[in-house]
């Protein structure tokens, strides 16, 4: 008997995230028009640009993972590091592990929750935009704060961060809602990194230089 996939949320009917659209209808334009003028040159690159905007907000569906208990990537990327923290260190003020994913230009953009639970408080902080992989990226770029209460870990806390490039955080979800494992719930543009903390009672399995997809390679699991 085959097993359907689950998927984080209903079909889209175009495999495309929303916010994306206003851009790819300027390129379309802007193509049109170089055709119109006559411009082949024009057309040409127009048309690689606007079908590279397509591609950067790329939503497709995908199975997750169903494995018990465990912890999946957030955002599709590299993985960095995985950081072990002390309780003066850590955001949520006990033992944790930070682990950081830096998203190119080439990944998908959209971020899933990495565990099932209900979003606690959300908080935007202002700030600068250096390259995403740079460490100093973690403190002090623009990012969001998501704070998520879940059964099988406790609190944990997802941070999307801005990179050189991207200059716009996009937030799904709000305060009070349940998320479902590898659901989606926002993303960044253009280039970007995004962080989870995690108690450190966790068996983390992924390793640094790992390449992950959200909603579907498992970085850990609870104990």
């Amino acid at each position: 008997m085959t097993t359907q996939p689950t998927y984080s949320n209903p079909r889209r009917s175009i495999p495309v995230a929303k916010e994306g659209l206003p851009f790819i209808a300027i390129g379309l334009g802007l193509t049109v028009l170089a055709a119109l003028i006559g411009s082949e040159v024009g057309v040409v690159l127009l048309g690689l640009i606007t079908l590279f905007v397509v591609y950067f907000f790329r939503d497709p569906d995908r199975p997750l993972s169903q494995e018990p208990n465990a912890i999946v990537a957030p955002a599709d990327g590299k993985l960095l590091k995985v950081q072990a923290l002390s309780p003066s260190e850590s955001p949520l003020g006990m033992e944790t592990f930070k682990i950081s994913i830096f998203m190119s230009l080439f990944n998908v953009h959209v971020n899933r929750s990495p565990a099932e639970g209900i979003v606690e408080n959300i908080v935007y902080e202002p700030g600068k935009f250096f390259s995403a992989n740079l460490d100093k990226a973690s403190d002090q770029n623009e990012k969001n704060r998501i704070f998520i209460e879940t059964s099988q870990l406790g609190k944990i806390m997802l941070v999307q961060i801005a990179g050189l490039i991207a200059r716009r955080i996009v937030c799904w979800v709000q305060p009070g809602e349940r998320l479902h494992r590898g659901q989606r719930l926002g993303l960044i543009r253009f280039g970007s990194r995004v962080e989870i903390y995690v108690p450190a009672t966790c068996r983390i399995v992924a390793k640094q230089g790992q390449r992950v997809k959200a909603g579907q390679t498992i970085i850990g699991y609870s104990r």
